[in-house]
């Protein structure tokens, strides 16, 4: 803050408000302890304006935010510190209103100091506290673009056993890279054998790298380069959380060769020498480069290791196969709210006379790079014998990345909602009902081929893309397609099929095989106007398990943002998984994938997970499952009032359940709320509880179930129900919803409770009155007021009437009578009436 307006300008927290300001730090000469450190941000402006440029040391470099409020800025200091003074140096986008907190895990802060009507240029702030991660939370900017700063400053004192720079090179016998080799006997991994016999040299070209892999984040504190004759005149020493986002710790200009050691800051799991300016006419070349760490007492968060006690991994060679399917089937058959978690993983090769029977909370998996690599001969069943025939209940389980020859033909797969069936070859036909063709009420196909015929037959809905079927037999009420060769034409006027050629948008859930004896998670790459399976192309990434922490059961949510912020991915094993605070996940292209329906629930009222307005997040696998205490929003993507532009790498929601009571009371305001751009859902059940332990209007209360606030969000395959207010309410622009199933809370005690604005019910799907731009297809809602069945809802859906909204094939459904809906969408739409559960149709609106 500048000096002249001092007296104006400030306003702090009570307890500080009689602290100065000044214009230069009093420790100016020390090195902030931020500087270096892994710095990241609820957003960047551009790619040329990353958080790490507010830690680097440099006033010619900058972190700036998207133009929006409630932006932040953090650094991760290592270790604990004492922090005693934080130096903000803004450029002309500053923040009038802003706070700097501390916090110990990165998810509960403390305010640091609180500013009101800043102006700008330095503000020296002295502080008092305890912590790691220490943030500025913008709260108003002052012009009409984000945040800017130039640099952020943490002085103090770093807290831990301090043992001094070590001797021993951290880098020798490490995994190495290089962005060139001059030839075959000049690998990367030369410079890091421990011989000076052998080197590494590049083309003779600039800019050049080498890096190396130190396995975990440790702290770096000196470098040591043995250049061969063909040295770098200028460099820079850099280190990295991910390998991808990269912090300069040492820039050196007019270096001479030989053999130099430079004392440096910073932590990172990576550290690469990248050459700007060769010394000669060659390339460049290093006999050896060893990198000396730090320790601090907080040891790093280890990557990799096995999948935990809860992974059963088999092959055709395992005794007593289909004795262990069995077994676990036994236990979770009809354990609807039971604790048990369970992921088969099946080893590439022929598995013969199998019957994998799944029950809740169990998962099936090929290793295969390709569904085809895993090959069952027999039978992947869900049917309903535990409720008697009725499959409506049948949640919670998955197949996936394995081909089946069905032993009859036929393969059955009776299945209810939060049942993905992705990437499977079916060598036969699939039937959707149970044994005796009871109730179902699925569904979800993905980038599956099915070579036989698919017979829904008692299915209520399902959705299917990115696939291909050899036949489609009949459907009910709400039958939907995108993407699917041989899927039966539109016909939603006189039957049940909403078709379209493509998917706008796709991209396949990441997923576990094996390359070789090594576990990998595949990452699928996005697809436009897809068509048909995505394999075995298998255009995408691969990750090793060791950039994972494996998440095992007893895991706390503060090694699990430890974790994020080394910049590990997520692998959740099967478990029930107790948090105490909210989980961060800040990186961009950071992987959360759960096995075995891994379960989070949040405890004391925190939020379950937020997720920073960044590119291109994985979150799949996984169930969010609400405690006693209300939370605020469940699950959040993107900042509130995020602005970036994610077309090109968009995050990602698939098969991420959410539940509010049925296992206990439950009890959340928001269920997911998604605030970044171009966001795709991909198949999700947001569902509160209308039957099991801690269910009633009030007792497992839950007002919205999908709140959508960013552009051009994409959902595919939208299962959301019972909510005491609206179940979908879109304000963003330009959303796309392809299939949405919705039933109204049974539970609504009367008319009464659930009338607002004068209109009688809340509609199933909502897009907000300010909205221009909204399209949808295939979009079902269902009453069942069991409390009161003289309930008539005023309609399902309420769209604003404009040029740009444009809503195709929807339905609304009495289920026996249970209340009625007196139109369609708004004021369109015949009444339903009577017990005999006959749909009203709108096939355009408007």
């Amino acid at each position: 803050m500048r000096l002249r307006s001092l007296g104006a300008a400030l306003a702090v927290t009570a307890a500080l408000t009689a602290l100065p300001l000044t214009t230069t730090p009093a420790a100016a000469a020390e090195t902030p302890l931020s500087q270096g450190k892994s710095a990241t941000a609820s957003s960047t402006e551009n790619a040329g304006t990353p958080a790490a440029d507010a830690v680097d040391g440099s006033t010619a470099t900058r972190w700036s935010s998207a133009a929006s409020d409630n932006q932040w800025l953090q650094v991760d200091l290592g270790t604990s510190a004492s922090v005693t003074q934080v130096v903000l140096n803004w450029e002309a986008a500053y923040g009038k209103d802003y706070k700097v907190q501390i916090s110990n895990d990165g998810s509960t802060w403390t305010d640091l100091r609180s500013v009101t009507g800043g102006d700008g240029g330095i503000d020296t702030l002295d502080v008092s506290g305890q912590g790691r991660y220490v943030r500025m939370l913008g709260v108003h900017r002052a012009t009409t673009w984000g945040y800017s700063l130039w640099e952020f400053q943490v002085y103090g004192t770093a807290d831990g056993t301090q043992t001094g720079c070590g001797t021993a090179n951290a880098a020798q016998g490490r995994p190495a890279s290089a962005s060139s080799t001059e030839n075959a006997g000049t690998p990367a991994s030369a410079a890091f054998d421990g011989s000076t016999t052998t080197r590494w040299s590049s083309q003779p070209a600039d800019p050049q790298w080498l890096q190396v892999d130190l396995g975990s984040v440790q702290t770096v504190c000196k470098v040591d380069l043995t250049w061969e004759a063909a040295y770098g005149k200028d460099f820079q020493i850099q280190a990295s959380a991910d390998g991808q986002s990269w912090t300069t710790l040492r820039s050196v200009t007019g270096a001479t060769g030989g053999t130099a050691s430079y004392d440096v800051s910073g932590s990172g799991r990576y550290v690469r020498i990248y050459g700007t300016a060769r010394g000669t006419g060659y390339g460049y070349s290093l006999w050896e480069v060893a990198v000396h760490t730090t320790g601090t007492g907080v040891p790093p968060v280890q990557g990799g290791g096995d999948l935990g006690p809860n992974v059963i991994v088999v092959d055709p060679s395992t005794p007593n196969l289909q004795q262990k399917f069995d077994q676990v089937f036994a236990q979770q058959e009809s354990a609807q709210f039971g604790s048990g978690r369970y992921q088969f993983l099946l080893k590439p090769g022929t598995y013969n006379g199998i019957n994998a029977q799944l029950g809740f909370y169990t998962s099936v998996s090929g290793l295969g790079l390709n569904p085809d690599d895993t090959q069952i001969n027999g039978d992947i069943t869900v049917d309903a014998g535990w409720f008697n025939g009725n499959a409506t209940q049948n949640f919670w389980r998955s197949a996936e990345n394995l081909a089946i020859t069905p032993s009859n033909g036929t393969d059955r797969w009776a299945v209810a909602q939060a049942a993905p069936f992705r990437r499977i070859h079916v060598k036969g036909g699939l039937n959707l009902a149970p044994n005796g063709y009871g109730w179902a009420s699925g569904g979800y196909i993905a980038d599956s081929k099915i070579d036989g015929t698919v017979g829904p037959y008692s299915q209520q809905q399902w959705y299917t893309r990115d696939s291909s079927v050899g036949g489609w037999t009949n459907g009910v009420w709400n039958m939907t397609f995108t993407g699917v060769q041989g899927a039966p034409a539109t016909n939603f006027d006189s039957g049940p099929y909403t078709t379209l050629d493509t998917t706008p948008v796709s991209r396949e859930k990441p997923f576990l095989y094996l390359d070789g004896s090594a576990y990998k998670v595949f990452v699928p790459a996005k697809r436009t106007n897809a068509r048909g399976v995505s394999w075995p192309a298998n255009a995408g990434t691969s990750i090793p398990l060791d950039r994972f922490y494996v998440v095992k059961p007893g895991a706390t949510a503060a090694t699990i943002n430890q974790a994020l912020a080394q910049g590990l991915n997520l692998l959740f094993t099967p478990g029930v998984y107790h948090l105490d605070r909210t989980i961060e996940v800040n990186r961009a292209d950071t992987v959360v994938l759960g096995l075995g329906l891994a379960t989070l629930v949040p405890d004391n009222g925190v939020d379950a997970m937020h997720v920073a307005d960044v590119d291109g997040v994985r979150l799949a696998g996984f169930l969010i499952d609400a405690g006693p205490v209300n939370s605020d929003t469940l699950l959040r993507i993107g900042t509130p009032g995020a602005t970036a532009d994610h077309s090109a790498n968009p995050t990602t929601m698939q098969d991420v359940f959410i539940r509010i009571g049925g296992a206990g009371p439950g009890l959340a305001t928001n269920s997911v709320v998604v605030n970044s751009n171009n966001t795709v859902i991909d198949h999700t059940w947001i569902w509160r509880a209308d039957h099991g332990s801690g269910v009633g209007w009030e007792t497992n209360r839950a007002d919205y179930g999908l709140r959508v606030n960013g552009n051009d969000v994409l959902a595919t395959g939208l299962f959301v129900e019972h909510f005491n207010k609206y179940d979908v309410y879109w304000s963003g622009e330009r959303g796309r919803t392809i299939f949405f199933q919705n039933e109204k809370a049974y539970d609504a005690p009367n008319a009464a409770a659930i009338t607002h604005d004068g209109i009688v019910g809340y509609a199933a799907y909502k897009v907000a009155d300010t909205v221009t731009t909204h399209e949808a297809w295939g979009l079902g809602s269902y009453c069942n007021y069991t409390a009161d069945p003289s309930i008539v809802q005023a309609h399902g859906f309420q769209v604003p009437v404009k040029p740009g909204i444009k809503m195709h094939d929807l339905l609304v459904i009495s289920l026996g009578g249970m209340g009625q809906y007196a139109h369609v969408v708004n004021d369109t739409g015949a009444p339903t009436s009577g017990t005999s559960t006959v749909p009203s149709k709108v096939v355009q609106f408007p």
